[in-house]
C-alpha cells in the first residue's frame, strides 16, 4: 500500500491524564529505563530488547526517520501529573486505513494508560478524510493486548495464521488476531 505522506499528524494529543508527542533525543535514558531493555515488554513485539544505549539512540533515529518520510508517526506517552515517559505509541497509515502499535513500561500495565492512548490515537486518524479504518494485531500468546483494544473500542475481526515475527518467543512466524476501529 501508498504511504500516505499527505497526512499532518499533531506535534501533541490529549486525554485526561496522557500527553501524546513525538519522541526525541532526550527521551533516550526514560525510554531505555522504563521499557526498552526490558524482556517482558518485549516479549510480544517485533523487536528484541535493547542490549544499551546505543541500541536506544538508534531506535530513536529509526523514528525520526519514519515521522520525516510520512511512513509512520512514534508517540511518546506521557503521563500529565509527573511528566514521566511511560510508554509509545505509533501509527503507520497506508491508503484508506491505519496500523497501530504500542507499548507500555512494565510499572505501567493494568492502569488504563494503554486503553487510553489507544482511544487518543485512534480517533484522531479516525477524524482525517483519508482515514477510514484503523487496525492493529497482537500475539495470539498476548489476550491482554486485545483486552486493551477492546475497551478502546476495537472489535475482533480474526485470526490471522503466521502473521508476524516475535523473534522474542519463536524465530517462526506466529499467530496473530487482528482488531479494528472503523468509520
Amino acid at each position: 500500500m501508498a504511504i500516505m505522506s499527505d497526512l499532518q499528524p499533531p506535534d501533541r494529543l490529549e486525554t485526561e491524564r496522557l500527553l501524546l508527542r513525538p519522541l526525541a533525543e532526550s527521551d533516550a535514558e526514560a525510554i531505555h529505563a522504563n521499557w526498552a531493555c526490558d524482556p517482558e515488554v518485549s516479549r510480544y513485539l517485533c523487536w528484541k530488547p535493547h542490549r544499551d544505549m546505543s541500541d536506544t539512540r538508534a531506535y530513536l533515529e529509526y523514528v525520526r526517520e519514519r515521522w520525516a518520510s510520512g511512513a509512520a508517526f512514534d508517540y511518546g506517552i506521557e503521563r500529565r501529573e509527573d511528566g514521566e515517559l511511560i510508554g509509545a505509541i505509533a501509527i503507520r497509515p497506508a491508503g484508506h486505513q491505519a496500523e497501530l502499535g504500542y507499548n507500555l513500561g512494565r510499572a505501567f500495565w493494568g492502569r488504563g494508560y494503554a486503553t487510553e492512548a489507544v482511544r487518543c490515537l485512534a480517533d484522531w486518524a479516525l477524524a482525517q478524510p483519508p482515514i477510514y479504518r484503523v487496525y492493529a494485531l497482537h500475539d495470539v500468546d498476548n489476550p491482554a493486548s486485545g483486552r486493551v483494544l477492546e475497551k478502546a473500542g476495537f472489535i475482533r475481526e480474526g485470526l490471522l495464521r503466521r502473521r508476524g515475527r516475535h523473534p522474542n518467543v519463536s524465530p517462526e512466524p506466529r499467530d496473530a488476531v487482528q482488531y479494528a476501529k472503523t468509520r
